[in-house]
């Protein structure tokens, strides 16, 4: 058997992955000068690179493995499907168990009458589709001008063409533009942009930029609002609590679609199965991943309510991947989410683990470097700020944040720098006694962190 092992000494492997490997949302050469980080094998909730170092992984991977490493479960439930069925395809009016089971799980756990999934490959592919289904479902209805999709900036939603260009990241738009028909509002973010508004008073503005741009566009034209629960890569935004109920009111009172991008949100991260009940959302579409299957098979989707799958249901939705319902990674997410069931975790988070880690979290309010602390679930941002009473930046944008960030490795800690933000995301089987260490190691890099901001004059 060829069998792949870390056979080779850690900067031979870096140098061999900087000969042939483009890394994602890197500038490959600053990368290869540095030298890659080696991850060799992981379990529960720490890493082991290939120096032997020891490594909380504070986000879950890229915020997706819920269940942790190492769940033998999932690759005996994968050996068994490969060799059952490894591959056939959902197109031709063909169908498999695997992927037929996992629809209904996954219906049964959705809000409302979320009851019909399309299948992708992950969640940029799924919103992708979303594109499209929305724009077919109007056309459906007779009503083909609603074309247009409002987003929001700051918003992430993929790195696909399409998908990209719903999110709301200007760095990605600089790269080859965005696609005709997206339009984008402004990011709930008060620490940022509140100005000298209170929060509620912030979260009413910003969810009234919604009402500004349907009536500017006209309702006739726009198709639907996508936003995630709670913003993930834009920095762990958690919206003023006066923000999602007005954003609702608006969209009853107008014949608007509402896509609920759940990639991050979903399968527990926030302490229910979607962020889309812990804030008491209606999405008539929700797109889901990540979580899934945990990050051990690549799997998304579009989780449809019975409106919009009635609605294109007489006509043919020309769109899908070779890879939609893969039965083994169908097989995969289907146990994935039978363990997290069957084992509490979910339940858990709400009640324990989540407000544990919150306790803690918001005990970091207290040091110089943070001026405001952000926690949603298993998901939760630090600000970084050189004066909390006046939520000032620093001059050098991102510097602050970059600094922690090595820190935090330095000390054995997985934690993101989202410009002057710290976030995390942990896996859901995180313990009390991790927490107390992922806390412990975010404080000695808070403090490392502050004495090399200092030495380097950004304050």
């Amino acid at each position: 058997m060829n069998k792949i092992t870390n056979h080779l000494p850690t900067a031979e492997l870096q140098a061999l992955d900087a000969a042939h490997h483009m890394h994602p949302f890197t500038t490959n050469a600053e990368l290869a000068a540095k030298g890659a980080r080696v991850i060799t094998r992981a379990n529960g909730v720490w890493l082991t690179d290939s120096d032997g170092n020891k490594i909380l992984d504070g986000m879950a991977g890229l915020w997706c493995v819920n269940l942790g490493y190492g769940r033998t479960e999932l690759a005996d439930v994968a050996a068994a499907q490969m060799r059952e069925l490894p591959y056939y395809n959902t197109f031709f009016q063909t169908t498999h168990v695997p992927a037929i089971a996992l629809a209904e799980r996954i219906a049964e756990l959705a809000p409302g009458d979320l009851n019909h999934v399309f299948f992708a490959a992950g969640g940029s592919e799924a919103n992708d589709t979303n594109i499209r289904l929305v724009r077919a479902y109007w056309a459906a209805q007779g009503k083909p001008s609603k074309q247009t999709i409002i987003a929001r900036r700051n918003a992430y939603h993929g790195s696909s063409m399409g998908s990209m260009s719903l999110g709301g990241m200007s760095g990605m738009h600089a790269q080859g533009g965005i696609i005709p028909g997206v339009v984008h509002i402004d990011q709930p973010n008060w620490w940022a942009e509140g100005g000298d508004m209170t929060p509620d008073e912030f979260g009413i503005e910003r969810a009234r930029q919604l009402a500004t741009a349907i009536d500017e566009i006209g309702e006739d034209n726009v198709a639907a609002f996508i936003a995630e629960p709670i913003q993930g890569a834009g920095g762990v935004i958690v919206p003023p609590d006066s923000y999602w109920p007005e954003v609702k009111r608006i969209l009853a009172e107008r014949d608007i679609l509402f896509i609920a991008d759940e990639v991050i949100c979903g399968f527990g991260r926030t302490g229910s199965w979607f962020g889309s009940q812990t804030l008491d959302l209606a999405p008539d579409i929700m797109t889901i991943a990540k979580g899934l299957s945990s990050g051990y098979q690549p799997i998304g989707g579009s989780v449809v309510s019975d409106r919009v799958a009635s609605g294109i249901a007489d006509t043919e939705f020309n769109h899908g991947y070779t890879y939609s319902g893969h039965p083994v990674a169908s097989a995969v997410a289907l146990e994935n989410l039978r363990i997290l069931d069957d084992e509490g975790i979910v339940a858990r988070v709400g009640s324990s683990t989540a407000p544990y880690l919150a306790q803690g979290w918001h005990s970091l309010g207290d040091h110089p470097l943070v001026g405001e602390t952000k926690i949603c679930g298993m998901m939760a941002s630090l600000a970084l700020t050189p004066d909390a009473s006046t939520r000032a930046a620093y001059s050098s944008p991102g510097a602050a944040g970059m600094i922690v960030r090595e820190r935090c490795f330095a000390n054995g800690l997985v934690m993101r720098a989202v410009g002057e933000r710290m976030i995390i995301s942990p896996p859901l089987v995180i313990t009390e006694g991790e927490i107390d260490i992922l806390i412990a190691r975010a404080r000695t890099a808070l403090d490392e962190g502050l004495a090399e901001i200092t030495r380097q004059g950004l304050t």
